[in-house]
């Protein structure tokens, strides 16, 4: 029989430590030492409990536990001397059962990573949906991390032990995370349309109005109306909404009803991709609040306002330069002349819509009023390392991060390597070089500002050729806009004083702009309090991202939702992950949400 809270709060401290000594492999004292915090309100406090624990105890306690566990398919596995649970886990993972070339590659796989950071390599190979790793996936996630750096696989290790305690955990209660599997298998589902070109290369690739795009649209479509939504239509830009409506009315005695005059609240992120992507950016918004209207359609339940899911066609830019074309043609943000550019294939974003069966005409109408919502709110995956790191599952975002972008070009003398002293050289990329470390050092001095110079080239460069000229971008970005112009200023400075005593020329256009957008306050406590109510600790942080909130930010209050991402929170890349634990909390914390502002008199 499946344990409960009540039972192991009220237990005896020996007996409840028994109940989760298999937790972490021969190491019983992180449940006992965890128990010191009980009461408990959810499991997810008693995980994070246990994180506490760990971390608290220092490097070599982590080390002793990271060589209590056995080897991938390794000799506790040959000669049967594996804990049942390890033998449930590599099982489900297929590893009982390799093929001689499989058994082999593993092999050799512990050895060098057992040779290279002196402890064996963890992994849980039940996986972020519990259901099992395929072998292929162990084995290239073993290749990949043999090349770590020694401190980031001591604590990847630690954060793959806690999720194989997660799990063990989730048995002993007897515990599924019914939505998180639900949101999972719907963007499993989402992501077998990719553009083609990417299919056949196995990558995920979905931009504006392709044929993957158009499919995903109808996917979302279905989704939402399996789900429960009343209404659901695609838009004149390509967005596809659904809206779950309220109860039209509210008993306010045994004797009658009133009309509620609760506004719609407004939710939703987008669908397409970067090329060669990941599942979960963007799609995560969407899915996850249709677990929650699929559980009141489920039960019959009405709120005292309408959800508008919104499935934003284009966030990425990809195709065309039109960044959040999707969420801005909601706030009246589309510039018409948008239509007539052409993507990298001369077809024009005018033509690509009437292709799609989009009628242009009706653009403008997709304005919202903002007096008919009470805000916007979205989930997304983090997209950065920060909740990965401290382990916690989900992260209240304070502010969408200020940003400016620009393209420059660095012009000195090209003249030959062999035959031009250092002393007489106009470098273009050395001074760019110089300038890019610039950058570095004064971003790291505000703490929370970052800047990038992402996109490097020479034209025409030559081996033997010292360079004359380097193009190059520049991307600042910081939590407020007087900072992250005070960083532009800086840097912008820095760059004209290399240049001029480089003795090369600087041009430099500015290509973008875009404020900070601060998370309303009452919408961040909302979020905060179904934190506090799951029993999840409350992290707040920036987003150095943009998102659509970014756009809705300039008509309504809004404020985000960040779920913990897997493989240091890498995103924009295949190995971006999630949990359906992680999941679960997301889809509780909106259901949290819902309810409260259900239970607030209406404006």
């Amino acid at each position: 029989m499946a344990l409960t809270l009540d039972q192991l709060n009220q237990a005896p401290l020996d007996e409840a430590s028994a109940w989760l000594s298999s937790l972490y492999e021969h190491s019983p004292w992180i449940g006992r030492a965890a128990l010191a915090q009980r009461p408990f309100t959810s499991l997810a406090q008693l995980k994070f409990a246990m994180v506490s624990v760990l971390q608290a105890a220092g490097v070599e306690p982590q080390v002793a536990l990271i060589r209590a566990h056995p080897e991938l398919a390794g000799k506790a596995m040959v000669d049967n001397s594996l804990t049942a649970e390890s033998t449930n886990e590599q099982s489900k993972a297929g590893l009982t059962h390799c093929t001689p070339d499989e058994f082999q590659t593993i092999q050799q796989l512990n050895a060098d990573y057992n040779a290279r950071f002196g402890f064996p390599f963890i992994l849980a190979v039940r996986g972020p949906r519990g259901t099992g790793l395929k072998k292929a996936e162990i084995i290239s996630t073993f290749e990949r991390r043999l090349q770590g750096h020694p401190d980031f696989e001591r604590q990847e290790c630690i954060r793959n032990i806690h999720r194989i305690a997660e799990i063990r955990l989730n048995d002993l209660f007897g515990f599924t995370p019914e939505l998180g599997n639900t949101v999972w298998d719907w963007q499993e589902s989402l992501s077998q349309h990719t553009d083609v070109g990417y299919a056949e290369l196995g990558q995920l690739t979905v931009t504006y109005l392709t044929d993957a795009h158009r499919a995903c649209a109808q996917r979302i479509s279905m989704d939402m109306r399996h789900a429960g939504c009343d209404d659901v239509h695609i838009d004149a830009v390509g967005n596809v909404v659904g809206r779950y409506k309220k109860d039209s009315y509210l008993r306010i005695s045994d004797e009658g009803y009133s009309p509620i005059s609760h506004k719609t609240l407004l939710t939703g992120s987008h669908f397409d991709t970067v090329r060669n992507g990941g599942k979960y950016d963007g799609r995560l918004g969407v899915y996850v609040p249709l677990a929650c209207v699929q559980q009141l359609a489920k039960a019959g339940t009405r709120l005292p306002f309408d959800i508008e899911i919104v499935a934003f066609a284009e966030e990425e830019g990809q195709r065309y330069k039109a960044t959040f074309l999707g969420s801005g043609a909601l706030t009246g943000d589309f510039n018409p002349a948008w239509l007539d550019q052409v993507d990298a294939d001369g077809i024009r974003m005018r033509d690509a819509m009437q292709h799609a069966g989009l009628c242009v005409d009706d653009i403008p109408g997709l304005n919202r009023n903002a007096d008919d919502y009470q805000g916007f709110v979205e989930v997304h995956i983090e997209q950065g390392p920060v909740l990965n790191e401290l382990d916690i599952p989900l992260g209240i975002v304070t502010s969408i991060n200020a940003s400016v972008r620009y393209v420059a070009e660095i012009t000195g003398m090209a003249s030959h390597a062999g035959t031009t002293p250092m002393d007489r050289r106009r470098d273009a990329a050395t001074a760019v070089a110089e300038l890019i470390l610039r950058v570095e050092q004064r971003a790291a001095q505000d703490g929370d500002s970052v800047g990038t110079v992402g996109m490097l080239q020479v034209p025409n460069g030559s081996i033997n050729v010292v360079p004359g000229c380097c193009r190059f971008s520049l991307d600042l970005r910081a939590p407020n806009d007087m900072q992250r112009d005070q960083l532009a200023k800086d840097v912008v400075t820095a760059a004209r004083g290399i240049c001029e005593r480089r003795g090369v020329h600087l041009s430099l256009t500015e290509t973008m702009r875009v404020s900070a957008a601060p998370s309303a306050p009452a919408w961040q406590a909302r979020w905060e309090d179904a934190l506090h109510a799951l029993g999840v600790p409350v992290h707040r942080m920036p987003s150095g991202a943009g998102h659509d909130a970014m756009k809705l930010h300039e008509i309504m209050p809004q404020a985000m939702l960040f779920v913990r991402g897997q493989n240091s929170g890498i995103s924009h890349n295949p190995l971006e992950s999630t949990t359906s634990d992680d999941m679960q909390l997301a889809v509780d914390a909106f259901a949290h949400l819902l309810k409260s502002l259900a239970q607030t008199p209406a404006a």
